[in-house]
């Protein structure tokens, strides 16, 4: 199976990176659709989540992580402590195995060389989500660092297809 993970900057975040441009999601979600039927995941901020599900077919669930330890704007109160994950997939995981919760707590990376480097645990957590296994494709359209890439090449032994995009 083959499956996406997208993490882009987020709507009004360009600015943020190297590139400076907006993404536009409703083109990244029809890609999404298009070319992942097996299943994709999408990361976005609590404050775009309305106007990116209006994208999203009804299929579509919203997992949440939630960061115990987060970066805490001056003046903004309550803190963004959590953020939303879009994510679909046909597979299903048989009641022979544990059951994936649609949250995971877990703290943000910090001093990776670029905003938003989502932690391994974060990633592991993802696969689970898509019920990834041994032998399938996962695509990263917006690589960043690369860790989506290295988890999913650990979490299948002794190897497993990736391709990696770079930022549109």
């Amino acid at each position: 199976m083959t499956f996406a993970y997208a993490d882009p900057p987020y709507p009004g975040n360009a600015h943020r990176y190297p590139e400076k441009t907006e993404v536009n999601h409703r083109h990244l979600i029809d890609r999404l659709n298009a070319e992942f039927v097996d299943g994709w995941a999408l990361s976005t901020s609590s404050v775009s989540l309305r106007h990116i599900l209006s994208m999203c077919p009804a299929d579509v669930r919203v997992a949440a992580w939630v960061k115990p330890f987060a970066i805490f704007k001056p003046n903004v109160n309550p803190a963004y402590a959590w953020e939303p994950v879009i994510f679909t997939t046909v597979r299903r995981r048989p009641r022979t195995e544990p059951t994936i919760r649609d949250w995971l707590s877990a703290n943000i990376t910090l001093k990776k060389g670029l905003v938003g480097v989502k932690p391994e645990v974060f990633c592991r957590w993802i696969l689970d989500l898509l019920q990834f296994e041994p032998g399938d494709l996962i695509i990263d359209l917006f690589p960043g660092t690369g860790i989506m890439g290295r988890v999913a090449h650990g979490f299948t032994r002794p190897t497993v297809p990736l391709i990696e995009e770079g930022r549109k």
